[in-house]
């Protein structure tokens, strides 16, 4: 083709595109449906805070709407509903929030409304998940109450934990359905790793328990047997697990809720705004999205009660962006503040001297609790690595009472809050579950601190907490009908143990105030 002919067809390709061509005009942005809804309640978020929400106030005769951001995920036998950890695909991310290599994206997936979200902050990265259950789909699964010493020196002694143990850890129990690993199942082939930590444990002279677990071991014992494919013998349910038995949330609290007619759960309804309107109601900005993120619909939904229950990122972010923007005047001055890690570390335990053997038997079997100094109180667990070949390693994770402190502020240019962690936060808690983890792992052993090469944390806390914006109940003070009922509202820790159990407990204490004084006069 000679140099004038491509310039002509060139401008006749403007030309046409400048007419209206149906090229052109499929190009062209597409109309994106905008609509109003009206609702008594609505919940933002599935998780531990939603999840009792939604039963309990159902229960007591409201009609709510959960919004959910992400997707179902059904499991049973032999289903293949979640990704599984050696072969990675598009289900593992939401939206491409996959990990960066040097500051670059590694986005190897197409899109998709996937488990897993990496919130980046400065310092310190958040691992959230999504979908209808919330963390409880990928969580390991310890469901461990504090003990009142460490309780009451790092969470609000007006919790009264003389109430929340004869109630409402109780209820919590009772509904997740919480058993420890049977013997017979820890003495098979998988499970070598877990006796080697439980020997290792007693033998750095520390104590030794088992972990409850929200788990029908059952399903484990018939993998064993060849009755179905393996899933917990193969620690296989990092992301998730296929075969069932699993009591997350989303087929205990909300398959309750639902059942009681008044639930209706709204999936892949992505909350982008919340706002105060003219008449004091609340309402919520929505994108209705397809698996790949696309927008297929705008919502805007008013309701007399909003509970905010979108995990500590999200609340946390969503109310921050509301208040910076003027959307919600007046919030109170420690929006954003009181943000802790829990502690988390994360180490691959090699042993020389031990084999552990492969596959392992998962999710959590064995801890040991040191919890006699409530200001270091620390937990440390056994955790198995997915089904991969003999490495001669496991994990061990830790997690504790740490007096350090973050903090997330407004980035104008962005629009987003961003978490401010200062370095070495964490610190003292840190020495003193690398000591225990070393007594324990031994001489003959090298522990690969991952958490110190990428700081990060699995259980986010803290952002919207009680006594500095919430009371004890989750009103968000100054605001009558807004309510935070998740990690966020948690004082940056969960007295040394994974905060599932305590998010739960403080949601039905609260969802019990709520509805003895809210329900009727509030909404």
């Amino acid at each position: 083709m000679s140099r004038r002919a491509l310039l002509a067809g060139a401008a006749a390709t403007v030309g046409l595109a400048a007419a209206g061509t149906p090229a052109a005009r499929a190009a062209a942005p597409r109309r994106v449906p905008v609509t109003r809804e009206e609702h008594r309640t609505v919940i933002i978020g599935s998780g531990f805070g939603g999840g009792v929400a939604a039963l309990r106030l159902a229960q007591a005769g409201v009609e709510c709407l959960v919004l959910e951001r992400g997707v179902w995920w059904p499991t049973g036998p032999g289903a293949e509903t979640f990704p599984h950890a050696t072969s990675p695909d598009k289900r593992m991310f939401w939206l491409g929030s996959t990990p960066t290599v040097f500051g670059i994206p590694a986005d190897p997936f197409p899109h998709y409304t996937g488990l897993l979200e990496q919130v980046p902050g400065n310092g310190m990265d958040m691992i959230v998940a999504a979908g209808v259950g919330g963390g409880s789909l990928v969580y390991q699964g310890m469901t461990l109450q504090p003990a009142e010493n460490v309780f009451n020196a790092n969470l609000p002694e007006q919790l009264d934990y003389a109430r929340m143990d004869r109630i409402h850890y109780r209820r919590v129990a009772r509904m997740l359905r919480i058993e420890t690993a049977p013997d017979e199942l820890i003495a098979s082939r998988t499970y070598n790793p877990s006796r080697i930590f439980a020997r290792d444990v007693e033998r750095a002279g520390y104590p030794v328990s088992k972990i409850p677990m929200p788990i029908d071991w059952t399903f484990a014992l018939r993998e064993l047997k060849g009755e179905m494919k393996p899933s917990y013998t193969n620690g296989d349910c990092a992301l998730g697990v296929n075969n069932g038995g699993k009591h997350s949330v989303d087929v205990t609290y909300i398959a309750a809720a639902r059942a009681t007619g008044r639930v209706t759960v709204a999936t892949q309804h992505n909350v982008t705004d919340v706002a105060m309107a003219k008449n004091g109601r609340w309402q919520v900005s929505v994108d209705r999205i397809a698996t790949d993120g696309t927008v297929l619909e705008k919502k805007i939904i008013t309701t007399a009660a909003l509970v905010m229950a979108a995990g500590t990122a999200g609340t946390t972010k969503l109310l921050m962006r509301a208040s910076a923007k003027d959307q919600i005047p007046d919030m109170p001055d420690g929006l954003g503040t009181g943000w802790g890690s829990n502690g988390d570390r994360i180490y691959l335990w090699t042993d020389f001297e031990d084999d552990f053997g492969a596959p392992q038997g998962g999710p959590v079997v064995y801890g040991t609790f040191d919890w006699d100094d409530p200001g270091t109180a620390n937990t440390v667990i056994q955790a198995s690595l997915p089904p991969l070949p003999n490495i001669r390693s496991t994990m061990i994770v830790g997690y504790g009472v740490s007096k350090g402190r973050g903090r997330f502020a407004y980035d104008s240019a962005k629009d987003d809050a961003v978490l401010q962690w200062p370095k070495g936060a964490d610190d003292t808690l840190y020495r003193r579950i690398n000591e225990r983890v070393t007594a324990i792992a031994g001489p003959r052993s090298v522990l690969t601190d991952t958490t110190g090469a990428y700081p990060s944390t699995w259980h986010p806390l803290g952002g919207a907490s009680m006594g500095t914006v919430c009371d004890l109940a989750g009103r968000v003070k100054g605001h009558r009908g807004l309510y935070v009922l998740d990690g966020a509202l948690l004082p940056g820790t969960a007295a040394a143990c994974n905060p599932s159990m305590t998010i739960a407990a403080v949601a039905e204490r609260a969802t019990d105030d709520l509805i003895a004084e809210d329900v009727g006069a509030v909404f």
